[in-house]
């Protein structure tokens, strides 16, 4: 159970080496960057170091005691990034599918609307304007 903010890119097999062992389920999801106006080069990613790990490990903390996660985990990238990249990624470990699939829904909505991150798309001329919070990650956390 952890989470790590790092630049390297990371590899979705090697994390899931040993995860859930003796669990009843598995589920990951991977973030890529997303290009939806056709014009991006990328993002650039800022956090703050030890804030943004602290939140992580408290969404994590929170998922696993509210569906009885055998296990977690959360990797998520910052720096620059190219459209495409792996920009995070969500493992969570239960005995039983539902749970697990919940949890990483449940800390997937935390990372995208409270995660400590500012993301900057850059556009092709290499300038790029801030991302604002969207009204509909927003809307995400009211289920939970």
């Amino acid at each position: 159970m952890s989470a790590r903010v790092q630049t390297e890119p990371f590899d979705l097999a090697a994390e899931l080496q040993g995860f859930g062992t003796g669990s009843g389920a598995v589920v990951t999801f991977t973030g890529l960057v997303r290009d939806d106006s056709g014009q991006m080069q990328g993002l650039e990613i800022e956090h703050y170091p030890g804030m943004t790990e602290a939140a992580l490990e408290d969404y994590g903390s929170e998922a696993a005691r509210r569906f009885g996660l055998d296990g977690w985990l959360v990797i998520h990238r910052h720096g620059p990034l190219k459209v495409g990249e792996p920009i995070m990624m969500v493992a969570t470990a239960a005995r039983h599918r539902k749970s697990a699939f919940e949890a990483a829904e449940f800390l997937m909505d935390w990372l995208k609307s409270r995660a400590p991150f500012w993301k900057r798309e850059i556009g092709p001329d290499g300038t790029g304007d801030w991302v604002a919070a969207k009204d509909s990650d927003e809307d995400a956390l009211t289920r939970w």
